[in-house]
């Protein structure tokens, strides 16, 4: 169970209660995240807001699979189940392959990605876990595969975001809904 109880929905501000039931709409649940921020309003606003802007950018040479990715590999290296799972899960859909999230999460290195996206989780991972150690070199790799410097930008702070949210889920023992570990296992019943 989660270390800080989450607020009941019919106790959030309006805002924030008409973005999770906008989610569960769609999802056909609440993502336990969700609740587990609300409790501290600001912070809440803050986080979807920053999570959006890298998340649902449109002006990016990065795929929604791409980000993905990036947070299921970087999350797996901070040993972050919540994000894992639940990252892991939304990546098998936006891919359309039911294993490679458990593939990068395990080994990004042995997965079946493209050489595109190896170089992409090469930074991310070298982000995640040395960024002091970034070197021109490490943006020429990108370059190499068709990356410019806003992509790597969007691959740097993808990576920071979610460490900070990996440690926030991985304190507060925030749990993945069970709906996250079937999702795009197996086609959708019609």
């Amino acid at each position: 169970m989660a270390r800080y109880p989450a607020p009941e929905l019919k106790d959030l501000p309006d805002d924030i209660r008409a973005k999770v039931l906008e989610v569960q709409e769609k999802a056909g649940f609440v993502p336990n995240v969700f609740l587990a921020l609300a409790r501290r309003p600001a912070e809440w606003r803050a986080f979807f807001a920053y999570h959006d802007a890298l998340m649902l950018k449109e002006d990016s040479g990065l795929t929604k699979g791409d980000r993905e990715m990036i947070v299921t590999t970087t999350s797996a290296a901070n040993k972050c189940l919540y994000c894992v799972v639940a990252h892991g899960a939304i990546l098998r859909i936006y891919e359309k392959k039911p294993l490679v999230a458990d593939q990068v999460a395990v080994n990004y290195r042995k997965a079946d990605i493209t050489p595109r996206q190896r170089a992409m989780l090469d930074f991310a991972m070298k982000v995640c876990l040395k960024s002091d150690e970034i070197e021109d070199a490490d943006f020429a790799a990108l370059h190499a595969h068709g990356f410019n410097d806003e992509d790597a930008w969007d691959i740097a702070a993808i990576t920071a975001f979610f460490g900070l949210s990996n440690r926030i889920a991985s304190f507060s023992n925030m749990l993945p809904n069970p709906e996250f570990y079937v999702m795009g296992r197996a086609p959708r019943a019609k």
